[in-house]
């Protein structure tokens, strides 16, 4: 007595249905978790045929699968447990994993269905599969936007590359451009120099201010006419990367004083360079022709941008880690707004006005220093002046 109770507790509370029908397929039991399932009470299905709970074809055939096991002993669902439709009460249907086993009890034979209800489990993979499907689309519409962004940058490298060659092409012509412009401009720049010297001195007899003056101004256009092929020469040099340092020892104080001696000659009236050096040694390893080029670059800026009646300082420095290289002007000094685009090729200052000028000097200065592993600093004031620092570090 005590074991049946305990079984009929165990039923009672299963989790999953179990119900037990006779050979006929007569319901004789159904527990509380079955008749939830369903949302049938014992008394509605007890005495039924289990198709009750079936919907077609599972109903019409039930039968017929029953007794076809009960002659050939064949198993369609006995002893094999398997993925079946239920009909509920309402008509709703839903899926359980069904497992049948087949007992002796009385002489008679009782078969016993266990019911695992699995609308979660489907539920579940309905949903991975809409996960599933919309990750496809998403792949596929990803791997569409992927083909045509491959492309659009296999059409844009082909473009860039047509253009970079144009590009190359045009800069070797520029490049052949500028060289020979170069050279045939200066022929007949020399020829006027020396002409103009010529009437100079042949013209001393006379003491004509006129002719002193306007031979004068022959010179200066000269003077800047050249300085202006040199200057295009140069960028076209660097742009082509022609230009590489020849890094050599040698006396920097009197690379310094001829610098000086050659730079007072273009000043102005009464403008003075003032040339100083501090430290034990004078002798420096760089590339002279190019700290040469920088160095008459920024005393022909402090010429060019000062007034008559001024000094400019000029001071290099050879220390235990660097060497310095100074230029100070009392000049027009330098915009803030102009300051960050100083160093940028043909830019110049909103307030040089007409002082003439490529704009390229600072741009070739700092390439220069660049190639030669040294920086370019400067401090300005408008109206006040401006100091530029070239320093190199010692090799």
């Amino acid at each position: 007595m005590e074991n049946a109770a305990l079984l009929k507790a165990i039923i009672e509370n299963a989790i999953d249905g179990i119900i037990t029908i006779n050979d006929r397929g007569i319901i004789e039991t159904i527990n509380p978790a079955a008749g939830k399932l369903f949302l049938y009470s014992p008394e509605e299905v007890i005495g039924k045929n289990i198709s009750v709970l079936m919907p077609p074809p599972d109903r019409d055939q039930h039968d017929q699968y029953l007794k076809r096991y009960q002659q050939t002993g064949d198993p369609h669902i006995i002893g094999i447990g398997r993925e079946v439709i239920g009909l509920r009460k309402d008509g709703t249907r839903f899926p359980f994993r069904l497992g049948v086993s087949e007992v002796q009890y009385s002489g008679r034979k009782i078969y016993n269905g266990f019911i695992h209800d699995l609308s979660r489990e489907k539920e579940a993979e309905e949903k991975l599969k809409e996960y599933a499907a919309h990750l496809e689309d998403l792949v596929e519409e990803r791997t569409h936007s992927l083909k045509s962004s491959v492309k659009a940058l296999q059409a844009a490298k082909e473009e860039v590359s047509l253009s970079l060659e144009k590009e190359k092409e045009l800069g070797q012509l520029k490049s052949r451009f500028v060289s020979m412009a170069s050279h045939e401009f200066r022929t007949p720049l020399s020829a006027v120099q020396l002409s103009a010297s010529l009437i100079e001195k042949y013209a001393e007899p006379f003491d004509n201010p006129n002719i002193r003056k306007h031979v004068g101004k022959i010179k200066n256009a000269v003077g800047n006419l050249t300085t202006i092929l040199n200057d295009f020469l140069s960028l076209e040099k660097l742009e082509a990367g022609k230009v590489e340092p020849s890094l050599t020892s040698f006396d920097l104080v009197k690379l310094g004083e001829e610098i000086t001696e050659e730079m007072q000659l273009m000043a102005k009236q009464n403008q003075n360079i003032i040339y100083q050096h501090t430290g034990t040694t004078s002798t420096i390893r760089l590339d002279p022709n190019l700290l040469k080029n920088c160095i008459i670059n920024l005393v022909a800026n402090a010429i060019k941008y000062s007034g008559e009646n001024t000094f400019i300082e000029f001071n290099t420095e050879i220390g235990e880690r660097d060497c310095i290289i100074t230029v100070k002007d009392n000049g027009i000094g330098i915009p803030e707004s102009d300051q960050k685009n100083l160093f940028e090729a043909f830019f110049r200052a909103h307030n040089t006005g007409n002082i003439p000028g490529t704009g390229l000097g600072l741009n070739i200065v700092a390439r220069y220093a660049r190639l030669m592993s040294g920086k370019v600093d400067f401090k300005t004031s408008v109206n006040h002046g401006t100091i530029f620092t070239i320093s190199f570090p010692i090799q």
